[in-house]
């Protein structure tokens, strides 16, 4: 199964130092039940699509509480058995956990597939959602709207032999 993994550029730094994502357990999202009855969709690859923006929100939750993260989302996409990509069965119906998922142990990087991340181009966009966050959730509409600014701005791909250039970039 592909999961989506969220992090921060410091995140995938010490994953790469480390050579793997953890400790476990590590919140990802993936195709779940949920999400392909929240995306109404047959297409896989839509549907990974979605899964990669749910946890490219995530990753915008982690830069929220570290301002001095470099505003830009992080997520790495892995390949793990499907057994050990579990969604909680009692968040089903919550809606901010659509497509979430649970692995219980540290994952190899060797297992990443690919490395997705903002371009500096979104810096500003992602810094203003990531300090409108909590009044988002708070509900008011004009933070919501500066939120979702940031997904304006698609994430990049980058194969796993380029991280240390991404890590350069990232600053």
């Amino acid at each position: 199964m592909r999961v989506y993994v969220p992090l921060t550029p410091a995140g995938l730094a010490d994953a790469h130092r480390r050579g793997e994502l953890g400790p476990g357990p590590l919140t990802a999202y993936a195709v779940t039940p949920g999400l392909r009855e929240w995306y109404l969709s047959d297409d896989l690859e839509e549907l990974e699509y979605a899964a990669l923006g749910r946890a490219a929100q995530a990753s915008l939750r982690l830069l929220a509480v570290d301002p001095a993260a470099p505003r830009r989302r992080v997520v790495v996409a892995v390949d793990v058995p499907d057994r050990e990509a579990v969604a909680d069965p009692d968040r089903g119906l919550d809606p901010s956990a659509v497509g979430e998922v649970r692995i219980g142990r540290s994952v190899p990087l060797a297992k990443a597939a690919a490395v997705h991340a903002d371009g500096a181009d979104a810096e500003a966009a992602v810094a203003a959602a990531a300090a409108a966050l909590g009044a988002a959730d708070q509900g008011d509409e004009d933070a919501r709207f500066t939120v979702d600014g940031a997904d304006d701005h698609e994430l990049l791909w980058y194969a796993t032999q380029e991280i240390e250039n991404v890590l350069a970039e990232l600053g």
